[in-house]
């Protein structure tokens, strides 16, 4: 129906959908029914009252750098960038700490009620959710996007203490994964892929509005949990090497141009294919350190990131490093 409308007509109703959803804190489903359209022409509308400047969401800097920096990225990578301060001399984890607490704070930029938010358990994510602010929403939700579980340990401790943060805050049903991070066997995941109560989950994730993560990668001076907590064997890390990775997104691996057809480990990985990241409305990615930067670029390349939260420092290496 939306699409059969014209021009002139769109912007109204997005404005009356922005109206209703920020100003009256209607969900999208009461939304629908009062103009009369779907729950996912209600996201599209949302997002072009953002996109049209009938919604804006702005900190203002009194530094002219940081808003350069912005905006060249924007021009480069067709990501919105959010930078953070952070002195040259911080530590990685103060650092990431920083990022860590402007992220949790601009979450509510991005979740709103009536939304489903996926997120990919590790440091930057863990980071996050001890510094969010209780904001309760209506008939939010929160799903774990990948599974934690090695050989080691379930992974359910430490994936589900990350969700709870996020449920407790926003007063969100919380959906978690109790899969192991990885398949010894891809048949194995392919038959439990096929079992309804997977199914579930997969179809929660499959129409998420935002995705929160950070960016894996093998030599980070904050380490991932997914090179460093016993995911992978030695043979997976030598198939990683040969096979040029930078990063992975909730254990889906990439290389550097954004590519990721033909990496056997995915074929094994619990985490949403990056074709279904890409797909989704918002794709948040923290990222804190230099190190990451190779990660960063590969994600950039490959069109995953919508909104970039990063520290100063990183953002002016990716600019220099083109």
């Amino acid at each position: 129906m939306l699409d059969e409308v014209n021009e002139k007509s769109r912007v109204r109703l997005a404005l009356k959908a922005a109206q209703l959803y920020y100003l009256q804190d209607l969900t999208m489903d009461a939304i629908g029914d009062e103009l009369k359209v779907s729950r996912s022409s209600v996201s599209r509308l949302l997002q072009m009252a953002k996109d049209r400047g009938i919604v804006e969401f702005k900190i203002h800097s009194p530094e002219d750098a940081p808003r350069r920096m912005a905006t060249e990225i924007k021009k480069r990578y067709g990501v919105n960038a959010h930078l953070v301060p952070v002195a040259e001399s911080a530590s990685p984890i103060d650092r990431l700490d920083r990022v860590a607490l402007t992220a949790a704070r601009m979450l509510t930029n991005f979740f709103f009620s009536g939304m489903t938010m996926g997120v990919a358990w590790g440091s930057t994510t863990a980071a996050v959710s001890r510094n969010l602010a209780p904001r309760p929403l209506r008939d939010s939700r929160v799903v774990q996007l990948n599974g934690a579980g090695n050989t080691f340990t379930t992974g359910v401790t430490y994936s589900g203490e990350i969700l709870r943060r996020f449920g407790e805050a926003y007063g969100a049903t919380v959906e978690q994964f109790p899969v192991p991070a990885f398949f010894d066997d891809p048949s194995a995941k392919e038959t439990l892929w096929r079992e309804r109560s997977t199914k579930r989950i997969l179809d929660i994730q499959s129409s998420m509005d935002v995705a929160l993560f950070g960016l894996g990668a093998s030599n980070s001076e904050v380490p991932s949990q997914v090179y460093t907590a016993g995911y992978l064997s030695p043979d997976d890390q030598k198939s990683l090497n040969e096979g040029g990775i930078v990063g992975d997104i909730a254990t889906v691996f990439y290389r550097a141009d954004g590519s990721s057809d033909g990496i056997a480990l995915n074929n094994r990985s619990t985490g949403p294919s990056l074709d279904v990241i890409r797909a989704v409305p918002r794709k948040i990615c923290v990222i804190a350190g230099p190190s990451r930067l190779p990660s960063l670029k590969g994600a950039l390349a490959g069109k995953y990131i919508s909104d970039l939260i990063i520290d100063d420092g990183t953002a002016a290496a990716l600019l220099e490093e083109n």
